[in-house]
């Protein structure tokens, strides 16, 4: 299959041509394969190849409702059986996993053809995908800018055209902020719809979700489908589900919406020029489509949630890192100087401290669910500012000199009780401050690439729902799609 007639098929496009008998999965596999080695050593999205055992695989008689469709998998949180979860760190190269999780297990149940895994920031903690044991992956749009993180790997890997869709999570962002930066659909699901096991009852305390990024609304939900086709049964929820499938709720039209809309940073920072108008295209395609829309925002601190946030991811690298480093004995020069940093500070916040912050999920959830009686969705930008290039945010934390200094000092626990940690905070969050109200308050949010910056760079705007609102969130989506499409667009590599 030539790489023209591959790329101009979505996922369900070419598991339609495999069950029609119309090409093989050995043949899309191929396509797949000549196209990422035409591309990955220029973006570097793909860090573990597994061509022998996907070629195996595609081989084989295959069934489910994507049989025979080339896919990715991000190497963090979903592992596959018998390979490593590196999880962009130095001391987890080796980690081999001894049984798939859930999200793989049910994607290789739709008859996904499975052919390597893709780059991530070191355990995902970052909004750009850089890590040092890898290297950094580049936006196909422009190789000198990030693809956004952690999902970074697999989202430029769909720009590339290398796959239609590829696996993804999200605990602070991390499917819908490279959506937006590589002008990609991304949906983030709604806490506890897509089983996180065997190896957790759920991801980051909930605020985490497996999913995936797409070139087209109609993958993401065929491919939500696939990642709720029956409850986990070791799971710590049922979660309700609707009486009908994702792809079919994705058809349906959304009705006439009404959506408050703020381009204000929650963290008080500066919002640049270009996300604030890809709100205002985003607000006059909804118009012209018949919705309401209103300047409107959640009565919410968004500093303090913000702080919260941080403190939570804080703690969960310091328990990630105490894991590690019993389990394999491995040093602490075997981590990134800001990884190190973090659990740090996270290890100095008392059980107390934690069940506080963690206890004022409840106040954000129930603000933000107020909104929702009122709006069926809140419309804010992706990202504060377009794709930032590689590299410029290479130690967003402190500087390295200082970094290390306190950490050879033994003094960087006590970062998180000053004024520094709550600088570090907001500098961080700056460029992508409004993805993490989603998933504290564990609501579905998507990101939808209308727009381009004048320098020819994709930058997403975010829509977060109810509870329950996937549906909702895919039906719009398809609506904005069929007014302003984006599939067909193709960065030139």
């Amino acid at each position: 299959m030539e790489y023209g007639d591959y790329r101009a098929h979505d996922a369900v496009g070419l598991a339609e041509l495999v069950a029609r008998g119309e090409v093989t999965p050995g043949e899309l596999l191929e396509a797949a394969v000549s196209r990422s080695e035409a591309v990955n050593g220029k973006i570097n999205a793909i860090i573990r190849p597994m061509h022998d055992i996907a070629r195996e695989r595609a081989a084989q008689e295959l069934s489910g409702p994507l049989a025979g469709v080339p896919f990715l998998i991000k190497d963090l949180m979903q592992d596959y059986a018998g390979l490593p979860t590196g999880r962009g760190s130095r001391a987890t190269q080796a980690d081999v996993a001894t049984e798939h999780s859930e999200a793989v297990r049910r994607w290789l149940e739709a008859g996904l053809v499975i052919f390597g895994q893709t780059n991530v920031p070191e355990f995902g903690i970052k909004g750009i995908t850089e890590p040092e044991v890898t290297g950094a992956t580049r936006n196909p749009w422009n190789l000198a800018h990030t693809p956004g993180g952690s999902s970074g790997g697999s989202a430029a890997a769909v720009a590339a055209g290398i796959v239609p869709a590829a696996g993804a999570n999200d605990g602070g962002g991390s499917i819908r902020i490279p959506a937006a930066c590589c002008g990609l659909f991304g949906l983030k699901p709604g806490r506890g719809l897509v089983p996180a096991g065997p190896g957790h009852a759920e991801l980051l305390l909930g605020a985490a979700s497996n999913g995936v990024v797409s070139r087209t609304v109609r993958d993401s939900a065929a491919l939500l489908d696939t990642l709720t086709t029956r409850p986990d049964a070791g799971g710590p929820f049922l979660a309700a589900r609707p009486d009908t499938s994702y792809a079919e709720l994705a058809r349906r039209t959304p009705g006439r919406l009404r959506i408050g809309v703020s381009t204000r940073s929650p963290i008080g920072t500066p919002v640049a020029r270009e996300a604030v108008e890809a709100v205002d295209l985003a607000v006059k395609v909804l118009t012209g489509l018949g919705h309401d829309v209103e300047e409107a925002e959640p009565h919410i601190d968004g500093v303090r949630l913000a702080d919260d946030f941080m403190s939570m991811y804080a703690v969960a690298e310091a328990a990630t890192m105490a894991e590690i480093k019993h389990r394999t004995g491995a040093e602490d020069d075997r981590f990134e100087l800001d990884t190190r940093l973090i659990a740090a500070a996270g290890n100095a916040v008392s059980a107390t401290e934690y069940t506080i912050r963690h206890a004022r999920w409840n106040t954000y959830n129930r603000r933000l669910a107020a909104f929702h009686e009122r709006y069926d969705l809140l419309l804010t930008p992706t990202l504060g500012r377009a794709p930032v290039r590689v590299g410029e945010l290479d130690t967003p934390w402190l500087t390295r000199k200082v970094g290390a200094g306190l950490l050879k000092a033994g003094m960087a626990g006590r970062l998180s009780k000053t004024r520094l940690w709550r600088r570090a905070v907001v500098e961080n969050l700056a460029p992508n401050p409004f993805t993490q109200l989603a998933n504290i308050t564990g609501r579905p949010a998507m990101s939808v690439p209308l727009y381009r910056t004048p320098q020819g760079l994709p930058l997403g705007v975010q829509f977060v729902g109810p509870l329950g609102g996937e549906g909702p969130l895919l039906a719009l989506a398809t609506q904005l799609e069929g007014a302003a499409p984006w599939a067909h667009l193709e960065p030139r590599l």
